[in-house]
């Protein structure tokens, strides 16, 4: 659903921020993630394609990316940072307890919805962060 504007590493680059090969094979593999990967799930996939890359290379620079506001961290209550690049169009998460596939969306009637709670409060909302929990439907025969 969220389109990514440009890679990571371009991000990177307008950012002047200095492109090692490491950096730029994990500014890769978090360009074309379609899930929102852990670092351990971004080591295997970086190391897939450089073998010498060390889960300590990996920390630091999804560290470095987020503190440029390049990654966005989320914690889905699964006890692992998940990343996924930052967005200019926003969506929420719906996330499958069972499987921890992360499912995202957007719903104009709940964003709408979410102003009008901020406001009846006396709020202008500045920011928000919606995440669902849920299992899959059983479906009846």
């Amino acid at each position: 659903m969220t389109e990514k504007p440009s890679s990571i590493e371009d991000l990177c680059l307008q950012k002047g921020m200095r492109m090692t090969d490491q950096r730029r094979v994990i500014a890769a593999v978090l360009t074309s993630a379609v899930d929102h990967p852990d670092v351990e799930e971004v080591y295997k996939r970086s190391t897939a394609v450089d073998s010498g890359i060390s889960i300590a290379t990996v920390y630091r620079t999804v560290r470095l990316f987020e503190e440029a506001g390049i990654l966005e961290r989320h914690d889905f209550r699964d006890g692992r940072s998940r990343y996924e690049p930052v967005s200019e169009e926003h969506h929420d998460h719906l996330i499958n307890i069972e499987t921890g596939e992360v499912l995202e969306f957007h719903n104009d009637e709940i964003e709408e919805l979410q102003k009008q709670i901020a406001e009846k409060m006396g709020f202008e909302l500045a920011d928000h962060r919606m995440e669902l929990y849920g299992t899959p439907l059983k479906k009846s025969k």
